[in-house]
């Protein structure tokens, strides 16, 4: 691993228009990466910057920055969950330059975002996200930040829109 970066240069902030250029780049770095199953169309970027502009009721985004630099994005999602009791804040994406990773970035992004879901939503009872299993390196930075394997096959039915 290389030299983890200060934790006071790591700012964590919620995604603004300015960002646009960064925030899509990043996300079709993101898709084309094999940390997915498969790419999306390239219109689902664009659609997905335009929503989180719109509202933060079901999702929003963190630019993971260190300084001024724009080095990586979170992307969340609530849904309620019967199974937890409550509202669960689903990790959709969390995604890294190349050249920032094993600066343990990610874990500070998930401590800060862990503990800050906490203090400032203590009604969400459950985090949860999906890794592709081959991802050995994130499966070892979610089991260190406390996450469990739920046990459970992801399954979609695609509707047209």
């Amino acid at each position: 691993m290389q030299d983890r970066i200060d934790e006071s240069d790591v700012v964590i902030r919620p995604l603004t228009h300015e960002d646009q250029g960064d925030f899509l780049a990043m996300s079709r770095a993101f898709f084309e990466s094999d940390a997915v199953a498969f790419n999306i169309e390239d219109c689902y970027h664009e659609r997905t910057f335009a929503e989180l502009m719109r509202s933060s009721e079901y999702t929003r985004c963190w630019l993971i920055c260190v300084g001024e630099e724009s080095v990586g994005y979170a992307l969340t999602a609530k849904t309620w969950s019967r199974e937890a009791g409550g509202l669960t804040v689903w990790l959709e994406e969390l995604f890294i330059l190349p050249a920032w990773r094993g600066h343990g970035l990610g874990a500070t992004f998930l401590s800060r975002w862990t503990d800050a879901v906490k203090t400032a939503e203590p009604y969400i009872c459950r985090l949860r996200l999906e890794v592709e299993p081959d991802n050995q390196e994130a499966v070892r930075l979610y089991r260190r930040q406390g996450f469990e394997r739920l046990g459970y096959d992801a399954w979609v039915k695609e509707l047209p829109h």
